[in-house]
């Protein structure tokens, strides 16, 4: 089962993923932290996420770039030092269309920019898309 670590400081937008999930019948071992304190964290494997068991690494990070105190941008650059981590494909989910933050995501290696759908529906056809990003042929 593919791992997706889902980082997001809105609590209603993680539940509104994860039901999108079951929604569109993917499945998928859905971690998620709320800032991105947490999320370098799990990546480490450190302090609550050090029992890989129940933290594996993520075969894709999806990752919202506003958030306080560690932005979505510090995340990528800091998992861009990290040797064995550059190659996770970040998909970067987020409100803003600004042509800024889009080359700013891709200059520190996202893979992918996604603004966050308005409707739950599409929202769904997103979790779709994701799930055949994921899958091996």
């Amino acid at each position: 089962m593919t791992t997706i670590l889902h980082v997001e400081d809105d609590p209603n937008d993680t539940l509104l993923f994860e039901h999108a999930c079951r929604k569109a019948g993917v499945v998928f071992d859905l971690q998620a932290v709320s800032d991105g304190d947490q999320a370098i964290a799990y990546l480490r494997g450190a302090n609550d996420f050090s029992d890989r068991s129940k933290h594996p690494l993520p075969e894709l990070i999806l990752l919202d770039l506003k958030m306080p105190r560690v932005s979505g941008f510090d995340v990528l650059a800091w998992l861009r030092s990290e040797t064995s981590l550059k190659k996770v494909p970040v998909v970067v989910l987020t409100s803003s269309n600004h042509d800024a933050d889009v080359k700013r995501a891709y200059d520190l290696g996202a893979k992918s920019y996604l603004i966050k759908p308005v409707g739950f529906e599409a929202l769904v056809e997103l979790v779709k898309t994701l799930a055949a990003f994921v899958t091996p042929v």
